[in-house]
């Protein structure tokens, strides 16, 4: 694990990007996906994302998750992109992130979603993390 390898202003915009594509995504308005989300989760429209947790808490801890999936997201395309001929490329973290994504991401997310019978649920969630993990290998891909 060579975290001198790792572009640190890169891994701050995929941070940033990766709140940002969720605040759109989930942005609450009528045509994001936080209505449906809700509905998929529970029936009551008191639901609040985060539970219990105040926004002091909940903030915090998704900046925190967003800046690991972005170092170790960093270490994976670098480490992978230095075994090709090319180095790491756009293309080569975009493909990386989907992979990353389809072995990972997707199928842990959906064994819980399916315990807690929140399919729709999961569709909703991991479309987002989808995105996420593709933005984030690209830009790592790309500046180096």
């Amino acid at each position: 694990m060579n975290l001198s390898a790792i572009n640190w202003l890169a891994v701050f915009l995929c941070t940033l990007v990766y709140l940002i594509a969720g605040a759109l995504w989930f942005g609450g308005g009528k045509k994001a996906f936080f209505p449906a989300w809700r509905k998929a989760m529970v029936k009551s429209e008191s639901f609040a994302p985060g539970g219990e947790l105040s926004p002091a808490v909940l903030w915090p801890l998704t900046v925190i998750a967003a800046i690991l999936q972005a170092v170790f997201m960093a270490l994976m395309v670098n480490a992978i992109g230095s075994l090709m001929s090319g180095g790491p490329t756009l293309s080569l973290g975009a493909l990386l992130g989907f992979m990353f994504w389809l072995g990972f991401v997707a199928p842990a997310s959906l064994t819980n979603k399916l315990f807690a019978g929140h399919l729709k649920a999961w569709a909703l969630e991991t479309g987002n993390h989808l995105l996420d993990y593709v933005l984030m290998g690209a830009i790592l891909g790309a500046w180096r």
